[in-house]
């Protein structure tokens, strides 16, 4: 009997971010009508594609028993060097690639600096988010990069749809599918989950802890730089300010779909729940006409209850 106890309190723990998920949704639809309409819902997953797409590289960090506070960072100096080059007579699509390299390549100097540095990840990641904010301003002088041209492989990334279907929601399944595979399909994933479980046994195992690292971190940096793409697509500009507080959202969202933050334990469904349930949120309480201010309290909350489980669990 006990036993049988035990294993419905499991699923429960399991399924509990779905499960708010589910309460939440039917609730703002009983109260807004406008809510649950379709073109709202794609309005809805629109919106959380950028969330979503920098929580999975969040997950990935957070599951080797680390943290990345430079997401937001890396997002804003990708998209303005993106913006620079283009602005300067380089294709649009060479200077996406190149965006997306140095993404990927600021989010190794933070995986460089905890595992060579021997650093703490909030304190590595936190020196990597004040520098990278800080060079671009410099880069930028404070202003928008604007005038863009009228690229089409730049338009179709944030503003394309493919049966009506917006490309940055298309973007986020596929990547979700990708991140599924990547971490339960594969021995990287594997070795993720077997660092951030006791890295100690993981290197006995024969797992190269840091290359773990580092790889999560570069993954990190990789999807910050495409949703900044996504961002500069859908604005026509490179804000110097692009990207502040995205962090703590990404954070968020992994912690609400029940991904451990001590590491080794989470599910990236978990973590596309969680983007979800801050999405319908922040929609809901929009459409509700709640303050912006009283918006924060309640995600604040939210958040405390999710980590309080997680301590719990």
């Amino acid at each position: 009997m006990k036993t049988n106890k035990k294993s419905i309190v499991n699923h429960m723990q399991d399924f509990g971010a779905l499960i708010a998920l589910v309460l939440l949704v039917a609730g703002i639809s009983i109260v807004s009508p406008e809510f649950r309409t379709w073109g709202n819902f794609l309005s809805l997953l629109r919106q959380s594609s950028i969330n979503g797409l920098i929580a999975f590289g969040m997950t990935c960090v957070i599951l080797t028993d680390a943290i990345d506070l430079s997401v937001g960072s890396v997002l804003a100096l990708s998209t303005a060097l993106c913006a620079g080059m283009i602005a300067n007579g380089v294709p649009a699509g060479l200077a996406m690639i190149l965006a997306l390299v140095l993404g990927t390549g600021f989010g190794i100097i933070s995986g460089l600096f905890v595992t060579k540095g021997r650093l703490q990840p909030f304190i590595a990641t936190l020196i990597t988010m004040t520098v990278y904010r800080g060079l671009t301003m410099i880069f930028t002088g404070g202003k928008p990069i604007s005038n863009l041209g009228d690229s089409f492989v730049l338009k179709l990334i944030g503003k394309g749809n493919w049966y009506h279907i917006p490309i940055p929601v298309i973007l986020l399944i596929l990547i979700f599918i990708g991140f599924y595979v990547l971490l339960n399909k594969t021995t990287f994933g594997r070795a993720v989950y077997a660092t951030g479980s006791n890295a100690k046994c993981a290197k006995l195992a024969g797992i190269n802890i840091h290359k773990t690292k580092i790889a999560a971190y570069a993954i990190s940096g990789f999807m910050a730089a495409l949703s900044g793409l996504i961002l500069l697509s859908r604005l026509g500009s490179a804000q110097p300010t692009l990207g502040s507080g995205y962090e703590l959202d990404a954070i968020a969202a992994v912690a609400l779909g029940g991904t451990s933050m001590s590491g080794g334990r989470g599910k990236i469904y978990g973590t596309f729940i969680g983007v979800l349930i801050i999405a319908v949120l922040n929609n809901g309480l929009n459409i509700l006409g709640v303050s912006s201010y009283y918006q924060d309290v309640i995600k604040g909350l939210v958040i405390l209850v999710a980590v309080l489980s997680d301590r719990k669990r």
